[in-house]
């Protein structure tokens, strides 16, 4: 709830069943996620991924760590035979993903997108008891877009810390330096950096979307993250692809009700 609010209302609209194991599937994302703004050497970095990469495979031993979340993930995997290897992707990448540099492409960042935010959405499928292509399909552009949404969401925030993470390729094509973003600047060259990056989120959730037809309807509760993805892709249209915008930083409080609309409507 504090630290993924939004993925914390998503998970509300899942089945009982399902809901307590994927609170622990979001818990336990945000601990390798978290690592890399809470370390100021590298080597700490990798001690706590190991422990994860550990408790994992502790997990699957049947001999669970004594920690809140990972007991928790125990049970989730006892209940829902959750495949281990989604578990250990996004501990690698999130541990490639501990050196300080920005993308060098925006392959790149949809590679680091699919280990980390598909990952977490095909573990949230097979808790709903779904093993399906077409869902995977979803699940995989749906994580895609969220990777480049969480990316461009935390710009702001890297840049008081003198670090942006955004593909290198797109900011050289448009003549587009770090020390730009990093002073703030708002100029149009800026601006087509971020529309061009939110616009390959855009595709994703379109081609998403271009089989739902397909999806068993069950798997649509895993993709109503799609609903904050929209609100905000729709909020930078307004302000221009300002990515500094004040209103870009608030939490949206119509998503409650977005999401209840969204569930209603069963789409995703």
């Amino acid at each position: 709830r504090k630290r993924d609010y939004e993925g914390f209302l998503c998970s509300l609209l899942l089945p009982v069943e399902s809901r307590t194991s994927v609170f622990a599937l979001r818990a336990f994302n945000m601990y390798p996620f978290q690592i890399k703004d809470s370390i100021t050497q590298k080597t700490t970095g990798l001690m706590r991924m190991q422990f994860w990469r550990d408790a994992v495979e502790d997990i699957y031993s049947d001999n669970p760590p004594h920690q809140p979340v990972a007991t928790e993930l125990w049970r989730a995997v006892k209940r829902h035979n959750l495949t281990k290897m989604w578990f250990m992707k996004i501990i690698d990448e999130r541990e490639k993903n501990l050196d300080d540099r920005a993308y060098r492409n925006i392959q790149e960042l949809e590679t680091y997108a699919e280990n980390t935010q598909s990952a977490l959405l095909y573990l949230t499928l097979e808790t709903l008891g779904v093993r399906d292509i077409h869902a995977d399909h979803a699940a995989s552009h749906i994580g895609k877009a969220q990777g480049i949404v969480t990316c461009l969401r935390a710009t702001p925030y890297h840049c008081t810390r003198r670090k942006v993470f955004l593909p290198m390729d797109i900011c050289m094509l448009h003549g587009v330096s770090q020390e730009d973003f990093i002073r703030g600047k708002q100029e149009k060259n800026v601006r087509d950096v971020i529309y061009d990056i939110a616009s390959q989120a855009h595709i994703h959730l379109e081609h998403a979307r271009s089989f739902s037809k397909k999806v068993p309807v069950k798997a649509y509760p895993a993709f109503f993250c799609t609903v904050a993805l929209d609100d905000y892709l729709y909020n930078m249209r307004k302000v221009d692809f300002n990515i500094f915008h004040p209103s870009l930083q608030k939490k949206s409080t119509l998503l409650p009700l977005y999401l209840y609309i969204r569930s209603w409507k069963k789409t995703y």
